[in-house]
Order: C-alpha cells, then structure tokens, then sequence
C-alpha cells in the first residue's frame, strides 16, 4: 500500500482540537460525515472481483451491474494499451435522481450516501432518465430501481464495502471526505484526481485517480454500431461514433484513437407509451383551449356546443387516456397513489400529477356549467382553462430539464414548443366538428392549423440548432435527423408540414398532422435518451 501524503499531517490539527476539548471536560465539535469513493485506475487490473461480489453481495441478477468496469484501447496495433475505469453510482452531493423522485425512493442520507427504498418505487424510470451517470437499472426480478450504494448495510456495521475488501491491488479506497485523517480526503486534498461530467454540478462523491479522458467521456471512445455488451472486434468497415459524429474507420488512424472494447449495453429507459402520453396531453390542452379562442375572438359564441361540450369531452378523452397510458407504464402500477402520499415536492413527476388533476377538474367544472346552462360560468371557467391548460402542456419542459444528462431536452425552446404542439394538436383534432357544428368559423381554425405549423416546425428547428453543451447534444441530433431514429423523424415532419395545406384538403390534414406530430415527439424522446452517458 503506497504511504500516505505527508501534507495528511494537516490532519493532526483537528485531532489536537479535539484532545484539547476533551481535556477541558467538553464533547468534540462533530464533523458531519459524508462517504466518499477514489478509484485508483493505475491500479486496477480489471480483474472484475469488485463486479462479482457487488453481484453475490446485493444479489445483482444477471443482465444487470451495480458496478463493472469498462475498457477501452488507445493508439493503433501494435502500439496500443488498454485502459480501465470501474463505473458505478457516483453518491453526487446534489443527485438528480433524488430529486426527480416522486415518492423519494431515491434519497440522500445525512452522511452523503445516496440510497434507495424498494419498497416505495413506483418504478417511473425517472430516475433512470435523469442520472448523468447511467448508474441505475430496474432490477427485472423485483422491477424497483437500484444502484451501488456504498454497501450501506455493511458500513452500519464497521465493515468496508464488499468491492474494496475484494480488490487485489487496494485499487478502490472508501472514507469519510470531512475527515481530513481519512485516506480518502488526503488523496483528493494532495492528489490529482478527476470526476466525470462536473458540469452537471452534480458534485460528485466518486473520485478517480489516474483515468483515461478516453473512459472517463464515452464520447471519447469510438465504439462499434450497435454497441453491445463487449466489443472487441471491431468489423472491417463497420461504423463507429466519436466526438458526437459518425464516422468510418480508416486504415490510417491516429496512434491516440480510442476504442471501446468492453462496456454493458446502453438502455433508453423510456419508451413509446411515454412519448404517446405527452402526445395525448398535448391534444387534451388543445381541444379545449381552440375552441375557447375561437369564443374569444368572437368567431363561435360562447353558447356553441364546441365550447360548451365537444371541446371539454374530447379533451377529458384524452386526460383520461394521459394519466392511463402513464399509470400502465408504471413497473408497480398499484403503488401510483403514493405519488399523492409520499409526494416529493419538488419532482416535476408530482408536481405534473397535480397540474392534470387540477386541469381535470377545470374540464368537469366547464361540463357542469354547461350542463346548468350557465353561459357566464363558462366564460368564468375558460378564464381559468387558458393559463392552466397552458401550465399543463409545458410543464413536460420543467420535468426533463431534471434530466441532468440529457442535453437535448435542456433547451429553452422547448417550453413554447409544447404551448404551439398543443395549440396544433387540439385544432386538427376539432376540424371534423367544426366542419359539421361551426362551418362558419372553420376558415378562421385552419388558419390557426397554418400559423401553429409554422411556428411549430420554425421551434422545431430552433430546438435543433441550440446545442447547449457540445458533443452530447449534437449527437442526439444527429441520430434524431440521420442515426436511428430518422424514418420516424422525417416522416413526422412532413406529417406535420401537411398542416400547411389545411385549407386546401380540409379535414384530411387532421390525422396526417397528428400522426407527424407523435412521430415526431417519440424520435425526439428517444433521440435524447440514446446519447452514452457511461
């Protein structure tokens, strides 16, 4: 074991205060704990113990990994290495996941680990979707969502974490960071050392020592298409991903090309029933809001049953469809109700729970004033609907900007982008009733179509054009608009411009519109989602 740094010696101050203290009768000041992990990659021989014993230890199942280490070989044959980096939960001082959470299933405990409780995992896949890190997985023999968490229960007891006693090289080193007699905290206080992704503010608690830029940023690493859980052969010609492009390998490459040569496989943690839920909330703020505006304008009376019931009924449809398709999508759908339970406020799960409840209850409320003939209490009731049926389209913005890793979805665009999605949605969706109850007013909503799809494919564009951080971004793009997802994208798009021609194929646009607007959304979901984070 190598000896400690002698600037440790710092630490023998805080243990005189304490001794002085104790020497005078009083309790030592204690320092909050907070457990941190350094890594010490020159060391590793990427023996997977750590990998094996996390799994006999958490009883891990198989096609899952709490801990394991990747490899990636630099330079070109025959002068090249390999290199190694143990990846795992990085017990972030500020977690996404934590704060994504709904019913705080993921949490931070006071001494900075951060933990899980299976027990109330709705199993939303938030979590999963907001870690930079790619460190959680729903365990498929209990369908709750876990992570490393420092062997907590062995810590309780004394004992060190399963993967550091197994480690034959003392590659993995676990301490207290507020005690400055720790190892850990004189090798991050004296030591070079690196975390990964710190622009995410995260603050991370994982520290590595001697890593390769290479395993430390996926982006770094030119991988196989298609990825896979190892990749050691790469196939003549085959296409590899770098820096965010595509690119072919050539014969003549740099001697510091990297190459994964061994990683798990990347998993997009949601899927279409996610994208079709935000689609149907979209069409259940617009069937109602349009024909509100169409009221406002003075283009329908306020009496007109688009206003009064067709509006509110398809949009209620709908609502009712949102909260069914999120609710299926629940790995524990039974435990929904404890989103409203054990709520956790500031997740914009819960927090978008409550905007549709109370945008559901505007709907009955607008259907009782009809029903009681009150054309004043629907007036009254549309005043309401309009600010909080807006709220309800765009608050899908708040919630994936929690994705800390997910740069794509980290756009300001992205706000009015749904308000416009919803305002589209909602109009093609009503053209055949205004067609049949308001012909007068149907040359006035298929201008409303032509203005909302221009705007839409005007943001559309904007979103794409905004790279906020570089690499991570680009690359999300480009599977959206050439990688794996450009069928579904393209198609939607020229779904969507379709739009354009409302006033010349009437209702025909409806379902053409509709259909690119989903597509669009789903390879703009799963686009975002694609991008390696580990």
């Amino acid at each position: 074991m190598d000896a400690e740094p002698a600037s440790c010696s710092l630490s023998v101050v805080s243990t005189t205060i304490d001794l002085v203290d104790r020497a005078n009768g009083q309790t030592p000041t204690p320092r909050p704990q907070r457990w941190a992990k350094v890594i010490d990659q020159t060391r590793c021989i990427a023996c997977h113990a750590c990998t094996t014993v996390c799994k006999s230890e958490n009883n891990v199942p198989l096609g899952v990994n709490r801990t394991y280490v990747k490899s990636v070989e630099i330079g070109k044959f025959p002068r090249t290495t390999r290199v190694f980096q143990v990846t795992r939960c990085n017990q972030c001082e500020f977690p996404p996941c934590a704060a994504i959470c709904p019913t705080k299933a993921m949490y931070r405990r006071q001494d900075g680990i951060v933990d899980f409780d299976k027990r109330i995992c709705i199993g939303c896949k938030a979590c999963l979707v907001a870690c930079p890190y790619d460190a959680i997985f729903i365990n498929p023999e209990d369908n709750s969502a876990e992570k490393c968490n420092f062997c907590a229960h062995r810590l309780e007891i004394g004992l060190e974490p399963a993967c550091v006693v197994v480690c034959p090289t003392q590659a993995i080193v676990v301490g207290d960071l507020n005690d400055p007699t720790s190892r850990v905290a004189c090798i991050v206080e004296n030591e070079t050392v690196a975390v990964r992704w710190p622009e995410k503010l995260t603050q991370p608690g994982l520290y590595y020592k001697g890593a390769h830029k290479a395993t430390l940023d996926p982006l770094e690493a030119a991988r196989p298409e298609g990825g896979g859980y190892a990749c050691s052969q790469l196939r003549k010609g085959a296409k590899i991903v770098n820096s965010g492009h595509p690119r072919q390998s050539q014969p003549g490459e740099s001697p510091e090309a990297a190459l994964l040569t061994y990683d798990v496989s990347h998993q997009l943690p949601w899927g279409f029933p996610v994208s079709l839920c935000t689609w149907t909330k979209s069409v259940a703020v617009g069937a109602y809001l349009v024909p509100v505006l169409l009221a406002l304008s003075g283009r329908i009376a306020w009496s007109s049953s688009l206003v009064r019931f067709v509006g509110p009924l398809i949009a209620i449809g709908f609502l009712g469809l949102t909260g069914l398709l999120f609710i299926t999508d629940l790995e524990h759908p039974w435990r929904f109700p404890l989103i409203l339970t054990r709520h956790h406020w500031r997740s914009w799960l819960v927090r978008g729970t409550i905007i549709l409840l109370l945008y559901g209850f505007v709907l009955a409320c607008q259907l009782l004033a009809a029903l009681l003939g009150s054309t004043t209490a629907c007036q009254v009731t549309a005043g309401v609907a309009l600010p909080v049926g807006l709220i309800t389209a765009m608050y899908t913005a708040r919630l994936f900007a929690q994705a800390r890793g997910r740069d794509l979805w980290l756009n300001p665009v992205l706000a009015p982008q749904l308000g416009v999605e919803a305002l589209l949605t909602g109009a093609v969706a009503l053209l055949p009733a205004v067609a049949v109850i308001e012909p007068g007013a149907l040359r006035s909503l298929e201008m409303l179509i032509v203005v909302a799809t221009a705007l839409y494919l005007l943001l559309r564009a904007a979103e794409l054009g905004w790279s906020p951080s570089g690499a991570k971004a680009s690359l999300a793009v480009w599977e959206m608009t050439r990688g794996r997802f450009a069928g579904w994208f393209w198609i939607g798009t020229a779904g969507v411009a379709v739009g354009l021609l409302a006033p010349f194929i009437g209702w025909y646009a409806g379902p053409i519109v509709l259909a690119g607007t989903l597509l669009q959304e789903h390879s703009y979901m799963q686009a975002a989602q694609a991008v390696p984070l580990a």
